[in-house]
């Protein structure tokens, strides 16, 4: 009976479900599209689970009135400190940026360099609370006021930055590596000359391991999002989120266009792998996969922009953080799709059925 059945398999069938046994037997290729990714998703999550809660610490030598003003703010933890020298050696060492003493109506303020952020931080918030004091002891209303609250939900945490990027990321390691990795080993086992000459359509080769590409991206995002989710990460999806899921999808084919090229060109597994990794862990770095792009030099930023990964991230961020909606979509979709065909139809002119 079981025979009768894998006759009655098409050649797409028969083709998606080897390569689907393939992907699930290779257990290096299980560790590095699941486990892998996850483990940065986990580390990440819980070194950064806790960073909205963080206080800037500021040292105070004596009491007075800016001292009494800051105490009240909830982002500002004060240390209070005995003597200016104990309070200077503490910056110097690095435990406190700065700190501050009061002498009548004189503020000093020492800080550290070294910091230059949280030295910022905290002029920042000495420049204006002393400002306010000024503005009390003339006796005169302020003319001007500051309304400050950030535009996302207030229970926004890192974690759902994080989500979107590390998604993106895992995705394209499964395309990218699921694509090189299964077109040369075919080539080398002859598979591909076998399937040349036997009568199957290229077409039904190449949509056979792209509907396992796109089922892994699938299993990927229930994964992660999945793991997310859990009260110890505390992620919280908004907007349309489930747009994520298409643009995924789509992102994924993108790579596995990435993956055909580099399978083209590689003749073993060894080559295959470092090439794919050459590519992807620069492109996710300077994609926003890890950390913001926001602090990179200008010239950098505009060589992001060129990457499949960084439109994929943005996306993927605009829906499932951001609350936007379709519209979100329109110029990821479109450089991804263009770098699709751009990229697919130079893996398929140079694409080799054997090797020479």
């Amino acid at each position: 009976m079981s025979a009768l059945k894998e006759r009655t398999l098409t050649p797409f069938q028969s083709l998606a479900t080897a390569a689907y046994k393939g992907f699930i037997r290779d257990k290096a290729t299980l560790f590095f599209t699941f486990l892998f990714p996850l483990m940065f998703l986990v580390i990440f999550g819980l070194i950064f689970g806790n960073q909205g809660a963080s206080k800037t610490v500021i040292g105070v030598v004596g009491d007075g009135p800016i001292a009494q003003t800051l105490a009240k703010l909830d982002a500002v933890e004060l240390k209070h400190i005995d003597s200016a020298e104990d309070a200077a050696a503490q910056v110097k060492a690095g435990d406190i940026p700065a700190f501050f003493a009061e002498n009548g109506t004189a503020v000093t303020v020492r800080f550290a360099a070294s910091d230059q952020v949280k030295a910022g931080t905290v002029l920042g918030l000495l420049n204006g609370v002393v400002s306010q004091a000024n503005v009390e002891a003339t006796g005169q209303p302020p003319r001007f006021s500051l309304e400050a609250a950030q535009v996302e939900d207030v229970s926004l945490k890192p974690i759902q930055y994080l989500t979107p990027g590390l998604l993106s990321w895992a995705a394209s390691i499964a395309a990218v590596f699921g694509a090189a990795l299964t077109f040369v080993s075919w080539r080398k086992k002859q598979v591909l000359r076998r399937l040349q000459l036997a009568p199957v359509k290229p077409v039904t080769v190449l949509g056979s391991r792209i509907v396992v590409t796109l089922g892994v991206a699938v299993v990927q995002a229930a994964v992660f999002i999945g793991i997310a989710l859990l009260p110890v990460f505390g992620l919280k999806l908004s907007g349309q989120w489930w747009l994520a899921i298409p643009l995924l999808l789509i992102g994924a084919l993108a790579f596995f266009s990435i993956g055909m090229l580099v399978g083209a060109f590689c003749k073993t597994e060894e080559a295959a792998s470092g090439a794919a990794n050459i590519i992807i862990l620069p492109m996710a770095f300077l994609s926003g996969s890890f950390f913001p792009v926001d602090g990179l030099p200008g010239w950098l930023k505009v060589v992001s922009n060129v990457f499949p990964m960084k439109h994929l991230n943005t996306g993927m961020t605009d829906v499932m953080v951001r609350g936007k909606g379709i519209e979100a979509l329109y110029l990821p979709v479109g450089v991804l799709l263009g770098f699709t065909v751009v990229v697919g139809f130079i893996a398929a002119r140079v694409f080799k059925w054997e090797d020479d």
